[in-house]
Formats: structure tokens, C-alpha cells, sequence
């Protein structure tokens, strides 16, 4: 049996939690079972609109605090790199966000 590395349970742990803010931002019954993972992508997968995004920029800093910035995450990104965005682009940007608050 492998044992997750500090980085892995971090990721898992952070793609857990985008996925229930996601969850909880389209609503309804059946998401629960919505599957949710690093490949997954906010336009064609999910089809996240702009407003979908400004409420998980907010659940992200209630949940974060200023330790992760995703507006300004996003506006390092060209039109088409925000078109195709992933879960899993966010949640390492979230692990790396997190991890250079606790090395400072």
C-alpha cells in the first residue's frame, strides 16, 4: 500500500474541497454524484458562466481568506487558457498558494 506524500494529500485534499464549493454554486439534487476531478473543466465540462465564477472566487476566499487571490490567478490567463481551465489547473495553483504562505 503507497502512502500519500504531504503534496498528494494536499491536492486531494483542496480538489475535495473545490469540488463541494462547485457543487454547491450549480445546486440541485443530483450533484452529489457529479464526478469532479483534476481533468474536469469549468466551460465544457461544468459550463461554469462568468457569474458561476465570480461565486467560486468568493467561496474560495471565505474559505481561504487572502492566502489564495483567484482573480488575480485568472488574470494572469489569456481568453482561451480561461475557456479551457481545469479543476486541476485551480487546485495546484490553491496547493501552491498555500504552500508559499506556510514557507514565508
Amino acid at each position: 500500500m503507497s502512502v500519500a506524500q504531504p503534496a498528494e494529500a494536499a491536492q486531494d485534499t483542496v480538489l475535495a474541497t473545490v469540488a463541494e464549493m462547485i457543487r454547491d454554486i450549480l445546486g440541485g439534487e443530483d450533484l452529489a454524484e457529479l464526478e469532479i476531478d483534476m481533468d474536469t473543466r469549468f466551460g465544457d465540462d461544468l459550463e461554469l458562466e462568468s457569474i458561476d465564477m465570480v461565486s467560486l472566487s468568493e467561496s474560495l476566499e471565505a474559505h481561504y481568506g487572502d492566502r489564495v487571490n483567484f482573480a488575480a490567478f485568472v488574470a494572469e490567463m489569456e481568453l482561451d487558457e480561461i475557456i479551457s481551465l481545469t479543476v486541476g489547473r485551480l487546485v495546484d495553483y490553491v496547493v501552491a498558494s498555500l504552500r508559499a504562505v506556510e514557507e514565508s
